[in-house]
């Protein structure tokens, strides 16, 4: 029973790591598209979403053969319930980079007011946090999952650097509120992009410890 459980799990390891990869290449190839201002690639990161979805389906299944043909108990049932909350964190990953593509479009026929300086920094923090997340769940690296976490810090300060260069901006020439606006949002969109991989490392906290934000809940 043991070892069928564990190829299961392999099985589920596997996946994790895929649409982990998927998701750090969508957040790539959005920013890519955001900084040449490529409409044709940003296209096809909004047409690929639904392959996150599936992923995220395909894991959620997995999921639930596991408890419902293994019937697993305490820690592993700790970490087949942290796989399905860090699914639907990753699958939210994958939205925010169609949504910084929708707005890279609607960019693409002005040039840039400034450039793109910390955004590319804070996409490229965001990226080591989703992996690192997924790195910490498959190696069951609780100190990993805690330094993506501390991370988080590095990508809100960018966040405030930026919006406020955006803001200034504003203020110097109204003409450029429209798109600051919009450079604020896709801002914003990392900015959560980082809250949820620092939320995949807290649910790997939690299959490992069983306390969730300091609060132990099995």
């Amino acid at each position: 029973m043991r070892s069928r459980f564990d190829e299961q799990l392999k099985l589920l390891n596997a996946a994790l790591i895929e649409m982990g990869a998927s998701v750090e290449q969508a957040i790539a190839d959005a920013t890519q598209a955001l900084i040449n201002q490529d409409v044709a690639l940003a296209q096809k990161i909004i047409d690929a979403d639904d392959i996150v979805d599936n992923k995220e389906k395909e894991i959620e299944s997995l999921c639930l053969k596991l408890i419902l043909q293994q019937q697993p108990v305490a820690r592993d049932l700790r970490l087949v319930s942290a796989v399905l909350k860090m699914i639907t964190d990753l699958e939210r990953i994958g939205d925010h980079a169609s949504d910084i593509s929708e707005i890279t479009i609607l960019l693409a026929d002005k040039p840039y007011i400034k450039k793109l300086e910390h955004i590319p920094q804070m996409a490229e923090a965001t990226m080591k946090m989703v992996m690192g997340s997924i790195d910490a769940f498959v190696k069951m690296d609780l100190e990993l999952a805690k330094e993506v976490i501390a991370y988080d810090d590095k990508v809100d300060d960018l966040f405030v650097i930026i919006k406020n260069e955006l803001i200034s901006l504003i203020k110097e020439n109204a003409d450029h509120s429209d798109q600051a606006i919009d450079l604020i949002i896709i801002a914003k969109y990392y900015e959560r992009i980082g809250d949820h991989a620092t939320n995949v490392a807290e649910w790997v906290v939690f299959s490992l410890t069983g306390m969730h934000k300091n609060i132990s809940i099995m």
